[in-house]
C-alpha cells in the first residue's frame, strides 16, 4: 500500500552503542548508522599561535565513536587484564572495519536486517511473484514445483542480467498466467492490491477517465502546459536567437539587456493579456542591489498551493483489487503449492529447499522435503487484534514445547495450546511464555534444537497463521511471548537445511573441522561472511516483525564464542576469555545483534545462555559489552540436581545455596535464574518431582514421610529460587505442579513411542499435586502484588549452616528458611532492620499447600523485640518447624 513519508525518532536502548539513530516511515522504519569521519582539520594562523608556544593539540573525537569505549566496563569493574583489554580493543576496530564493509553494499545496518523484504518468494503488485535466493556456488538455479510440473526449466534465472549478480544472489520472476480470453493490462504500470478484498479500481471508470478526472479536478487550468512540453520555453528562444528571423552576426546580435530591463520590456509587451489562471508572481526591486531577483506570490495562491494534498487518491483508485486480479489472472505459483529450488553445480544438479522459506514440509510420510508458498486470501489471513504488552520491571517466564503440551500421546497443535495451555498460564501467574523447538527443525527428538528452517515455524503444530493466533491471543491474555533462538549452530541435514547448500562447503557454515560441532553433529555458522550475518540478523527482525515475537533467548553461547564449543575446563582465568579458542566474528555478531533488535525494537527483550559467563554479556556494547539484557545463571539448576541426588539432606550447605543463587551480585539485577527448566527431565534425565517423589506406581505417593519431604522441598527450593536471585524467573511447563514423569522424544530407543512427550494436566485434580499448584500460584502473586522480584537486591543477614536457616531482607519482605530435615526451633531470632510488626504472608506448611499447618493463625503476626541480631538493631522471635519457609511482611513500623 502506498503510504506517505513521516518523520519519526528513534531513542537508543541503553545496551546499545551510543550511535544517533533516526528514521522514515516507508514500508518500515529505516535506522542509519553513521560512517566514519576520516578526519577533522584544525586552522590556526601564526600570528594568533607563534611557533614557539604552539602544543600539540588532541584530535577530536569522532561523532560515532563519543561515549564509546571498548574497555568501558573493565574500568567500571576495576578489572585489569592486559590480555583481555587489548582483545576487546581489537574486536571493536574489527567490528568498525565489518561495518565499514556492511556500508559498502547496505544503505544502513536496519536494511542489513530486513533481507526477508526481498529474499524469498514475494508477492509484487505487478501481477506476478519474485524469488531470490543466494547460492554463490551454484551454476545455474531455477523454481520446481507442482506449479510447474517441477520442471527445472519453465522458471530459471542464468547468470547475467536479471539472472544472478556478483554476490551469488538469483532473482526468478514467475509471472501470473492471463485467463483464457482475458486481455493484458493497457497499462504496463497497472498494479493490484494482493492485500485486501479491495477492488477501487474496479468501479467501471476506465484508467482514460480517471486521468480526466485528476486534470479537473486536482491539477489548474494550465498548470501542467510545461510539463506536456517542457521543451517549448527553450524552443522559442533558440528560435528567438538562432532562428531565421534573428540575428545573422554577432553585431546584429547586439548586448543582451539585463533582467530587470527584459522583464519590464515583458510586462509592457503583455499589459493587455486576459487575465490567467496560472499562479501570479512578480517581481519586487526596492532599489537594491540584491532586490533585483526578488520574485514574491499571491498568498492567497500560496496558501492553496499548500493546502493540496498529493494526487494518491487518482493513483490509488488506478489500483485494482484481488478480485480483479483473480477475475484476470491465475496465480504464477497458487496458495499451497509446494516447491524447492534446483541448483545446477560443479557437482551435478540438486534439489533444496529454500532458505528464506516461511512453511516447510520436512518430511512427510517418509517423502522428499518440500516448502510451501503461503499466501492465504485475505478473508483466511490472521488480522492482530492485540497490542504487545508492556515489559513489566520483573519477568516470570513459563517456559513451553508446544508438541509436547497435550495429554494424549501425539504431537500437539498451536491450536491446542492456544486453547488449552495459554488460560493455565494466565491463572498459574505468569506474565511472559517462551516457546522452544517453534522453529522448523527435521528431527523431533531434538526438542527443536537442530534447527533447519530459521524461518519457518515447525509445521508439525499448524500453520504460520495458527502461530499468529498464539501470539496474538498471549498478547491478549497480558503475557510476552519469547522464542528460544538456535543461531549457535544448525542441523547437518543437507536436503532441508543449509549445509552444502549451494553445492559448496563455505556458503553458510566454516569448512574444516571449524564448520563442525565436536560432538552434535551439527554445522557452526561463518559469523564474518556478511551474507551470512545478513541472513541471521534478518532472521532475528523477521520473528519480531512477522510474528510480533517480544524477546529471544539465545540458546547454548558457548557452542559459537568458542572454536572448542565450551567444551573444555574453565578455571576462571580471565584469559580464557581471550585466547585463540574465542571466536571474535561470533562476538561481533551477538553485538550487531542486540544493537539492532534493541535499537529498532526498543522494548525488545534479549536474554544469554552461556555457561561460562563471558565477561560483559549484559554491559552495554558502547562499553566493551555483548548489549543483553539478562544472562541465565546455569549453575542453580545443577546445584539442585546435585543436592538431591547425591548430598543426604542434613549435609546441604546455606552457603553454597546461597552463594550460588546470588551469583555475581555486579550482574544479581540482570540475572535470570530457574530451580528446573526442560533440560531436567528429558531425555533420559528426571524432574525434581520424579527425583523427590519416587518412581510412578499404582499409588506413587503412598509413602507419607516421602510426600511430605517431597512437597516441602519442591515449594522452598522454588520460593528461595524465586526470591532471592535477580529481576527475573523461569518455570517448565508442568513443574509448577510437580510433574512426575520425565520427557522422552520418539526416537529408536524407545520405538519412537510418545508415550513420555506429554503433559499429565489430570494431574491438577489429584490433592498433592493441586496444592503445589496452589502454592506456585500464591508465589506467583507475591512476585506481581508484593514485587518481591522487582525488588533491589536483596540483604542476606542470616545464614547458619549449623542450623541449616537462611534469612534475608528484600523491601519490607523478611524471608525464613529451615531446611534441617529434622530440627525445629521453637523462639529462633532473627534480625531485622525495621522496628514493627511482621505479618507471615506466605508459609509453605499451611494444610491448603499440603503441609502440616504446624504454625498456628495465632502466631502469624510478630511484634520486633529490641535486641542487635545479626548485626541489625531489632529481631524477631519466630517459630521454625523443620523443611519450611516463611515470608513476612513489614505491617507497621514502630516509632522508638
Amino acid at each position: 500500500m502506498t503510504s506517505l513519508s513521516l518523520p519519526t525518532q528513534f531513542s537508543c536502548h541503553p545496551n546499545a552503542s551510543s550511535l544517533p539513530f533516526s528514521s522514515q516511515n516507508r514500508a518500515r522504519n529505516r535506522v542509519p548508522f553513521p560512517k566514519k569521519k576520516w578526519r577533522n582539520r584544525w586552522r590556526c594562523s601564526a600570528a594568533e599561535q607563534p611557533q614557539q608556544h604552539r602544543t600539540k593539540k588532541k584530535k577530536p573525537q569522532a561523532e560515532a565513536d563519543k561515549g564509546i569505549d571498548p574497555v568501558g566496563f573493565l574500568t567500571k569493574l576495576g578489572i585489569s587484564h592486559k590480555q583481555l583489554s587489548q582483545f576487546l580493543r581489537e574486536r571493536h576496530k574489527a567490528l568498525k572495519d565489518l561495518k565499514d564493509e556492511i556500508f559498502n553494499r547496505h544503505l544502513n545496518l536496519q536494511e542489513m536486517a530486513s533481507g526477508y523484504e526481498i529474499l524469498g518468494m514475494h508477492r509484487n503488485v505487478q501481477h506476478r511473484v519474485d524469488f531470490m535466493e543466494w547460492a554463490p556456488g551454484a551454476r545455474y538455479c531455477a523454481l520446481v514445483g507442482d506449479f510447474n510440473g517441477w520442471s527445472p526449466t519453465e522458471n530459471c534465472a542464468r547468470e547475467g542480467h536479471f539472472g544472478r549478480d556478483d554476490y551469488g544472489y538469483w532473482f526468478i520472476i514467475l509471472e501470473d498466467k492471463l485467463r483464457e480470453g482475458e486481455k493484458p493490462d493497457e497499462l504496463y504500470f497497472q498494479q493490484y492490491n494482493y492485500v485486501d478484498d479491495n477492488d477501487k479500481g474496479d468501479s467501471g471508470v476506465t484508467i482514460e477517465e480517471l486521468f480526466k478526472k485528476a486534470n479537473d479536478e486536482y491539477w489548474e487550468p494550465g498548470e501542467d502546459r510545461f510539463i506536456k512540453s517542457r521543451y517549448e520555453v527553450a524552443a522559442k528562444l533558440y528560435e528567438q536567437i538562432f532562428g531565421p528571423n534573428g540575428p545573422e552576426t554577432e553585431e546584429e546580435l547586439e548586448e543582451i539587456p539585463d533582467a530587470e530591463t527584459r522583464y519590464k520590456a515583458w510586462k509592457e509587451q503583455h499589459k493587455d493579456d486576459p487575465p490567467s489562471n496560472l499562479p501570479p508572481f512578480d517581481v519586487i526591486d526596492n532599489g537594491k542591489e540584491y532586490d533585483i531577483y526578488n520574485v514574491v506570490d499571491d498568498p492567497v495562491w500560496r496558501e492553496k498551493f499548500r493546502a493540496k494534498k498529493p494526487p494518491l487518491a487518482y493513483w490509488l483508485e488506478s489500483r485494482k483489487g484481488r478480485k480483479a486480479w483473480l477475475k484476470k489472472y491465475i496465480p504464477g505459483i497458487p496458495h499451497g503449492s509446494k516447491y524447492r529450488v534446483y541448483f545446477n553445480t560443479p557437482d551435478g544438479p540438486l534439489e533444496r529447499i529454500p532458505a528464506w522459506a516461511t512453511y516447510v514440509l520436512p518430511d512427510v510420510d517418509g517423502k522428499q522435503a518440500f516448502a510451501i508458498h503461503w499466501e492465504p486470501p485475505p478473508e483466511s489471513a490472521h488480522r492482530w487484534k492485540n497490542m504487545r504488552p508492556n515489559v513489566p520491571k520483573s519477568l516470570r517466564i513459563y517456559e513451553c514445547h508446544v508438541g509436547i503440551s497435550g495429554s494424549e500421546q501425539k504431537i500437539s497443535s498451536f491450536n491446542e495450546f492456544t486453547e488449552n495451555v495459554l488460560p493455565h498460564i494466565k491463572e498459574a501467574g505468569y506474565n511472559a511464555i517462551q516457546l522452544i523447538g517453534v522453529v522448523e527443525h527435521k528431527d523431533y527428538s531434538s526438542v527443536g534444537y537442530k534447527v533447519t528452517n530459521l524461518y519457518a515455524t515447525s509445521s508439525r503444530y499448524g500453520t504460520p497463521d495458527d502461530f499468529k493466533r498464539l501470539v496474538d491471543e498471549a498478547h491478549g491474555q497480558g503475557m510476552l511471548v519469547f522464542l528460544d533462538i538456535v543461531h549457535s549452530y544448525s542441523a547437518a541435514d543437507e536436503m532441508v537445511g543449509l549445509s552444502l547448500f549451494d553445492g559448496s562447503n563455505d556458503c553458510y557454515f566454516h569448512t574444516g573441522k571449524r564448520g563442525h560441532h565436536k560432538y552434535w553433529g551439527t554445522r557452526m555458522f561463518k559469523y564474518g561472511d556478511p551474507d551470512v550475518l545478513h541472513f541471521l540478523l534478518s532472521n532475528l527482525n523477521w520473528w519480531v516483525v512477522e510474528y510480533q515475537i517480544d524477546g529471544f533467548q539465545f540458546h547454548s553461547l558457548s557452542s559459537m564464542i568458542y572454536t572448542h564449543n565450551g567444551f573444555a575446563s574453565f578455571t576462571g582465568d580471565l584469559e580464557e576469555y581471550c585466547n585463540q579458542y574465542v571466536d571474535k566474528d561470533a562476538l561481533m555478531y551477538l553485538i550487531l545483534a542486540n544493537e539492532i533488535l534493541h535499537a529498532l525494537h526498543p522494548k525488545i527483550v534479549t536474554i544469554a545462555e552461556d555457561a561460562t559467563y563471558y565477561p560483559g554479556l549484559c554491559e552495554p556494547t558502547s562499553q566493551g559489552g555483548l548489549g543483553f539484557d539478562y544472562y541465565v545463571n546455569l549453575s542453580a539448576p545443577d546445584m539442585w540436581l546435585d543436592f538431591l541426588e547425591n548430598i543426604p539432606d542434613h549435609e546441604w550447605s546455606m552457603s553454597k545455596i546461597v552463594s550460588t543463587l546470588i551469583g555475581n551480585r555486579q550482574y544479581a539485577d540482570k540475572m535470570l535464574v530457574y530451580a528446573e527448566n526442560h533440560n531436567q527431565s528429558i531425555s533420559g534425565g528426571r524432574s525434581f518431582a520424579e527425583i523427590l517423589f519416587g518412581a510412578i506406581k499404582e499409588d506413587p505417593l503412598s509413602s507419607k514421610t516421602t510426600l511430605l519431604r517431597g512437597c516441602s522441598l519442591h515449594k522452598m527450593i522454588r520460593l528461595i529460587t524465586l526470591t532471592i536471585g535477580g529481576h527475573a524467573y523461569l518455570n517448565f511447563m508442568g513443574n509448577e505442579f510437580g510433574h512426575p514423569k520425565r520427557i522422552e522424544f520418539p526416537m529408536p530407543s524407545n520405538n519412537f513411542s510418545l508415550s513420555l512427550a506429554n503433559r499429565c494436566w489430570d494431574l491438577l485434580e489429584n490433592e498433592v499435586h493441586h496444592n503445589l499448584f496452589s502454592f506456585d500460584k500464591d508465589m506467583m502473586k507475591l512476585g506481581e502484588n508484593e514485587r518481591s522480584l522487582s525488588r533491589g537486591l536483596p540483604n542476606i543477614h542470616h545464614v547458619k549452616d549449623s542450623a541449616m536457616v537462611i534469612s534475608y531482607m528484600r523491601g519490607p519482605l523478611l524471608f525464613i528458611f529451615n531446611f534441617h530435615p529434622t530440627n525445629s526451633y521453637e523462639g529462633y531470632y532473627v534480625g531485622v532492620e525495621e522496628a514493627g510488626e511482621y505479618q507471615i504472608i506466605l508459609n509453605t506448611d499451611e494444610t491448603k499447600y499440603g503441609g502440616q499447618g504446624l504454625i498456628e493463625e495465632g502466631q502469624y503476626l510478630r511484634r520486633t523485640i529490641n535486641r542487635r541480631v545479626d548485626g541489625l538493631r531489632n529481631c524477631l522471635e519466630v517459630s521454625l518447624p523443620s523443611r519450611t519457609a516463611q515470608v513476612y511482611k513489614l505491617s507497621r513500623i514502630l516509632r522508638i
